[in-house]
């Protein structure tokens, strides 16, 4: 359980300190240019995955503080329970985990999430996302493949 903690804590130590530089050096909705295809550019989330919710009166903040903390609360209770041997479950709950636990620092201490990765290709943009929302959407794709892949006892 150690071990699965501290990769949540690596997470969002990572996601902290690249947004706090992000903002730090970054001017707001500004590309950087890193190579083609990718920019660093500050942007600021008040809603969720893809803006979701983001231009709604600011009670979205608390209403995702409480999910972000709730969904906190059950992957350590869901990660306590697994076995040792189940390595790639214990992972991608990891990185969720520490995901959801960095985007909610900045709900609770800015009121919104701090985004800086910019990919796209010609005039299509992805929305600006973080670290935490990397670690996340690899959490969730490892989930996927654990829960189509794995080998159970009961096999």
């Amino acid at each position: 359980m150690k071990k699965w903690l501290a990769l949540a804590l690596l997470v969002v130590v990572l996601d902290q300190l690249t947004k706090s530089l992000a903002v730090n050096v970054l001017t707001y909705a500004e590309p950087l240019a890193v190579f083609p295809s990718f920019n660093l550019t500050l942007l600021y989330n008040r809603g969720a995955a893809f803006s979701f919710l983001s231009d709604a009166s600011g009670w979205q903040r608390w209403f995702f503080v409480v999910v972000s903390a709730g969904a906190a609360v059950f992957l350590t209770l869901w990660l306590r329970r697994l076995k040792q041997d189940q390595v790639l479950l214990s992972v991608a709950l990891a990185l969720v985990l520490g995901g959801a636990v960095g985007n909610l620092i900045d709900r609770l201490w800015l009121g919104h999430v701090v985004d800086f990765i910019q990919i796209y290709y010609k005039q299509y943009y992805w929305p600006a996302f973080n670290i935490a929302d990397s670690a996340i959407s690899v959490g969730a794709v490892l989930l996927i493949w654990d829960s189509l892949f794995a080998r159970r006892e009961s096999d």
